[in-house]
């Protein structure tokens, strides 16, 4: 009797067990993607769900925790999700596979590609994931900026320098130039002879594919989609994925500046990122705010921003730069979500229609236009030469409006409107065009100190075009390159380009 006693415990023992226990949840209303789920009380805010729905599974994600039930959005096509489906957590919070094959693709925010050019992970890969949502580096993890990102354009990198590591806001009415001025920022990295080129990211939130279309034809086309990715939410796109796509794009950047080098992001724009999260916050039942945005509306673009940094030597001293963009209604810049992304940036490329309209164009305004931590991440020659040509600028707009009802102004007055005509007319610059930074030092020199002064205005694009090729095929190699590797204007080389600028003055009698 003992023996078939001892005999049925080892039998009882060596058995194992084949039931799988989990934790299943109902879909109870589904509205626009969001939807009430009863059931899965052990789920994590931002878990993926998976919807066993009729045509197969679709995945969700949960933002709202509650006492009884827990709202989440779908990742996909919710029209095939339907009441009283199972769901089942998996135990991961959204993430997003992430490596060096997402260069050059176009993906959605769930890191699909988009762009027809086959699968990105081949079977066996093993990639790293990153979470979408992530804790931004510590005070004591980051330094200050030091290092330069030129966009190119001479407005921005003379008056509003960028640094590695920035965040810098472009914000303006659309249809201002302000997509026209993150994509040649893109497009001059290439430029960056002796640098590092940073992986550049740019996000197209509720964008119409067309647009989309057109931005990455445009990067191909200049060469820049080799270093480039581009996660896009187009407008037909769920406002899930408009709200997840800046996140996205944010993880993949993180991930290349834990990799010790540098990337550059562009959220085009939080306007549009900011309504999706009104709609989906007011459809998951939280209360509306000032202009019906949920109060955590600060929060989640600060939570975003945050992440952008310029780490330490100890943590590898890689960067995340970024330039959000701010769509304003009729200039507003005192609206909600304007003023909430112009207080968490380092500064802002205010872009001004009325400007746009006159031609000039990038249209920057100077005056509200501002770089806060930039200027100290500026190379020494472009500080040298544009020092004085914010103040120049502003004195002559200022006084352009004051007397523009004045018949009689004396010749002090028109020498300083006249500078100021001449100095707007070097400042304009046209799109897909960026300039390496060497290239407008040299015209700045010969613009802010008086060289350029006798030439008309209506010729000075003209002249600044043949300057350039003048000093470019007589003087490469001693005076731009020494500019170019040690971003100073020494006094041999100032000597050098005095006597080039004359040289060339002398071309044009």
């Amino acid at each position: 009797m003992f023996e078939i006693i001892e005999k049925l415990k080892k039998e009882i023992e060596g058995q194992k067990s084949e039931i799988e226990i989990s934790e299943v949840g109902m879909v109870l209303e589904v509205a626009d993607g969001v939807l009430k789920i009863q059931g899965l009380r052990n789920v994590m805010s931002q878990e993926m769900l998976t919807i066993e729905a009729k045509d197969g599974p679709i995945s969700a994600v949960v933002l709202n925790l509650e006492e009884n039930s827990i709202g989440a959005i779908v990742l996909g096509d919710f029209s095939k999700v339907k009441t009283g489906d199972e769901v089942k957590g998996t135990g991961r919070v959204l993430e997003i596979k992430v490596g060096p094959n997402l260069i050059g693709r176009v993906i959605n925010p769930l890191g699909e590609p988009l762009d027809g050019k086959g699968d990105i992970w081949k079977k066996g890969d093993d990639p790293d994931t990153y979470p979408i949502e992530k804790k931004a580096p510590s005070v004591l993890d980051r330094e200050s900026v030091s290092s330069p990102l030129h966009t190119g354009i001479k407005a921005i990198d003379s008056m509003i320098p960028i640094g590695r590591g920035q965040r810098e806001l472009i914000i303006g009415d659309r249809q201002t130039g302000k997509t026209a001025i993150a994509i040649d920022t893109i497009v001059n990295q290439q430029n960056e002879k002796g640098r590092k080129i940073p992986i550049c990211i740019y996000v197209a939130i509720g964008q119409k594919e067309s647009n989309i279309a057109k931005i990455i034809s445009e990067l191909e086309t200049a060469g820049a989609m080799k270093y480039t990715i581009v996660v896009a939410a187009s407008a037909a796109s769920s406002a899930a994925f408009w709200f997840l796509a800046p996140y996205a794009g944010c993880a993949l950047g993180e991930y290349f500046m834990d990799k010790k080098e540098d990337a550059l992001i562009i959220y085009d724009d939080l306007s549009k990122h900011a309504t999706a999260y009104r709609q989906i916050s007011l459809l998951l039942r939280r209360p509306p705010g000032r202009e019906a945005y949920p109060g955590d509306i600060f929060y989640l673009h600060s939570r975003l921003l945050e992440r952008s940094a310029k780490l330490s030597k100890e943590k590898g001293g890689g960067s995340l730069t970024a330039l959000p963009i701010i769509e304003t209604q009729l200039s507003d810049v005192s609206a909600y979500i304007p003023t909430n992304v112009i207080s968490i940036t380092d500064g802002q490329i205010y872009l001004e229609a009325d400007l746009f309209y006159q031609g000039i164009r990038p249209a920057i305004n100077a005056g509200l236009s501002v770089s806060r931590v930039g200027s100290s991440a500026q190379t020494k020659a472009m500080k040298k030469v544009s020092g004085k040509l914010r103040l120049e600028l502003a004195q002559a707009r200022e006084l352009q409006a004051f007397v523009q009802f004045a018949s009689d102004l004396d010749e002090n007055t028109k020498n300083k409107i006249k500078r100021g005509q001449m100095i707007t007319e070097i400042l304009k610059q046209n799109d897909a065009s960026p300039m390496p930074f060497e290239e407008q030092a040299l015209v700045f020199y010969a613009a802010l100190n008086g060289y350029f002064d006798n030439i008309p205005v209506d010729n000075l694009k003209e002249t600044e075009k043949k300057y350039l090729e003048y000093i470019k095929g007589t003087h490469q190699n001693d005076i731009i390159e020494p500019i170019r590797q040690s971003n100073e204007l020494s006094a041999g080389v100032e000597e050098k380009l005095k006597e080039a600028i004359i040289g060339f003055k002398q071309t044009l009698s």
